[in-house]
């Protein structure tokens, strides 16, 4: 009876000790400001080329491998590069419309990290749920990642989220008019890690020492002879 009092005993803390030592999935935050996300849209006649702000994100590391992450994108920061002045103005504004991303409405597009599978080195073979305009698509890619940083390239189908303007798959006769189902966002992130290590710290300022003046002794005067 004493010796399987004893055997369980030894089990359960043999079983919470191994618990104890499991490895907690470690959350590292994107640095938004030195983040960098570029998008690319194709048209019959050329293409267009441009910027969006992440507003928040993280990446998720288990034993140093990623596992998962969390990004929002300010839909409202799109910007144009390849154009400028009024031009730039138009495209931007007509991509804001509810012909495209109806910004005003969906703010806000999400993408959650749900597989990472590593391939070879910092190299991942990622699945994940992206959201635009309301609607939530599967996405794959390839991204490459650590702690300090990561970069992917990743290419959506516009048309899978509702947005169906100028598409040759839904329009008839759009000519040199039509637009590319597929647009590209080149992603490059930092974290907030190498954000405090790379992030010199204000120098303290010293205050000048203050120097004591020794009083001056004045010797005493001499009697004169008359």
């Amino acid at each position: 009876m004493k010796k399987g009092i004893l055997f369980l005993s030894a089990l359960f803390v043999a079983l919470f000790s191994f618990a104890g030592t499991t490895p907690a999935v470690e959350k590292v935050k994107v640095d938004t400001k030195s983040s960098s996300v570029k998008w690319v849209g194709k048209k019959v006649t050329g293409s267009h080329t441009g910027t969006i702000n992440i507003k928040s994100g993280e990446l998720a590391f288990d034993g140093g491998k990623l596992v998962g992450g969390t990004f929002e994108i300010d839909m409202n920061s799109m910007a144009c590069t390849d154009l400028s002045g009024g031009m730039a103005d138009k495209l931007i504004g007509h991509l804001k419309s509810d012909d495209f991303f109806g910004t005003d409405k969906f703010g806000t597009a999400t993408l959650v990290v749900k597989t990472a599978t590593l391939v070879s080195g910092n190299n991942y073979d990622v699945t994940g749920d992206l959201t635009i305009k309301g609607v939530t698509q599967p996405v794959s890619f390839k991204a490459t990642a650590d702690k300090k940083s990561a970069v992917a390239e990743i290419k959506i189908d516009r048309t899978k989220f509702g947005v169906k303007y100028g598409s040759g798959s839904f329009f008839d006769n759009l000519g040199d008019k039509a637009i590319d189902n597929e647009f590209t966002l080149n992603v490059n992130l930092t974290t907030e890690a190498v954000a405090a290590v790379t992030t010199p710290a204000p120098a303290k300022s010293v205050a000048p020492k203050k120097t004591k003046k020794k009083a001056i002794k004045s010797a005493p005067a001499r009697a004169t002879k008359q």
